[in-house]
């Protein structure tokens, strides 16, 4: 074995990924936002930015594993090297990062609407909602710092890191916004609720903002949250923003709301729905708004809806004295949806637990490591991080075929990403040539072919 070998490029499937963000427009608007009047750096910073975006969907987990492209250069032309990455993280002030959510909405828009048969529904209980409904899914999550970072603290789980929080977006599986946060920012503060979900609805392109439908867990139960997401309802009957807004939001199961349970008949409760539509056994749902305490339901803003789902609890689960009296363990959620069975509604906000795999992919796609102890250049690469996380949606949506879509980052990789293939050339043309005997070789030249016929956007 020696390392003498020439014409081979490995992780040859990243180059559709940058070759994606290329002819969507990408990399072009990000140049465009975070260019600075007088200075022309070697490397463009926009397309600095895809390359680590690129790097990160390939699984790098270091500024260092840049690298992997540089060894590329053939396909790629020229990539920055780790040192000019940093400089251009450090380089990503507040003003910057504005300008870079203004662009990624700006070419999310064109993406929409290259989607074969426009953008998918959101799937529920064996069903689908509407199809002009956009849902987003908001949760934080914990990142564990192994080291001194700045602004890295203790979490309320006892460990040491970041706490951010972020929206996704169900139909697409894009990361429309996030925000960097401190290790213990509150799970519940209304203030980040409100900020990073006012971005993320700006990410949704303006065609598609009439009917959005905002999931949370109890962390989102605030009379701010709520009272902002019924505000912009209530301005869009009026004509104001052209929009309609609601909401499912988990609810704390309080005093009030025990005293509630109690009052409801056994006749009352309905069979829950399980996630492909059927009745889930020893699991039933009933709406409580009517029991509750007129103080109580004055206090949240008019329309909302209180709706109880009780089930047997698994083994080992621990229950308060109030589900030890009967055995069931009670859970709450709130919505303003006036329309559809109460079981429906609740399997819909079950639904928001897809927003857990949707972490769990961001933290296998750069979100599990923070690179620098400096606060700025951390929440720049978090801003990469939904870039990474945009360029792999829209593979799914534009590119890749039936037998890839399902894929997670890791198998996409490990069938895609990381295909070795051939440099050649002739009649003055480059040829990239993947091995025929690869299991997935049709599926990947397919990929390509199709990011290939995106009509190139500037």
């Amino acid at each position: 074995m020696t390392g003498d070998g020439t014409g081979v490029v490995a992780h040859a499937g990243s180059a559709a990924v940058r070759l994606l963000a290329d002819r969507t427009g990408l990399t072009g608007a990000l140049s465009g936002a975070v260019a600075r009047r007088g200075f022309t750096p070697g490397h463009d910073r926009g397309r600095v930015l895809v390359d680590v975006a690129t790097m990160i969907t390939a699984g790098g987990e270091a500024i260092a594993d840049i690298d992997t492209l540089r060894h590329q250069e053939q396909v790629l032309g020229a990539v920055a090297s780790a040192p000019t990455v940093w400089r251009a993280l450090d380089e990503v002030g507040p003003g910057a990062l504005k300008r870079i959510e203004k662009a990624r909405a700006k070419v999310r828009a064109g993406v929409w609407g290259l989607i074969p048969g426009g953008l998918p529904a959101s799937k529920i209980a064996g069903t689908t909602l509407p199809a002009d409904v956009v849902v987003l899914d908001v949760d934080a999550t914990i990142v564990v710092a192994h080291s001194e970072k700045e602004q890295a603290t203790r979490t309320f789980k006892k460990t040491f890191g970041y706490h951010p929080i972020g929206v996704w977006c169900d139909n697409s599986g894009e990361f429309l916004a996030a925000s960097l946060r401190p290790g213990n920012a509150g799970s519940n503060t209304t203030a980040d609720h409100l900020d990073v979900l006012a971005r993320a609805i700006d990410q949704v392109p303006a065609s598609y903002r009439r009917k959005v439908l905002v999931r949370a867990d109890g962390a989102g139960a605030s009379h701010g949250l709520l009272d902002w997401l019924t505000s912009l309802n209530t301005a869009a009957k009026h004509g104001a923003r052209g929009r309609s807004v609601e909401y499912s939001v988990g609810f704390a199961v309080t005093e009030s709301v025990r005293d509630a349970i109690t009052l409801v008949p056994k006749k009352a409760w309905t069979a829950a729905i399980d996630t492909d539509g059927d009745v889930r056994e020893h699991a039933d749902v009933v709406e409580i708004t009517g029991l509750l305490p007129d103080a109580l339901r004055e206090a949240w803003p008019a329309g909302m809806r209180v709706i109880v789902r009780r089930e047997h609890p698994h083994p080992g689960a621990q229950l308060s004295l109030f589900e030890e009296r009967d055995g069931w363990r009670y859970q709450a959620f709130v919505t303003n949806t006036t329309t559809g069975q109460v079981g429906f509604l609740e399997a819909r906000h079950r639904a928001h637990a897809r927003v857990e795999d949707r972490i769990r992919v961001a933290k296998d796609t750069g979100l599990g490591r923070f690179p620098s102890r400096e606060y700025a250049i951390n929440h720049a690469w978090l801003t990469v991080v939904q870039v990474a996380a945009d360029l792999l949606a829209w593979l799914r949506l534009l590119a890749l075929p039936d037998a890839l879509k399902a894929c997670e980052p890791k198998a996409l990789r490990y069938r895609f990403l990381h295909i070795p293939a051939r440099l050649t050339r002739g009649a003055r043309r480059r040829h990239l040539r993947l091995p025929q005997t690869w299991p997935w070789v049709t599926e990947a030249v397919a990929t390509f072919t199709n990011v290939m016929a995106i009509p190139m956007r500037t």
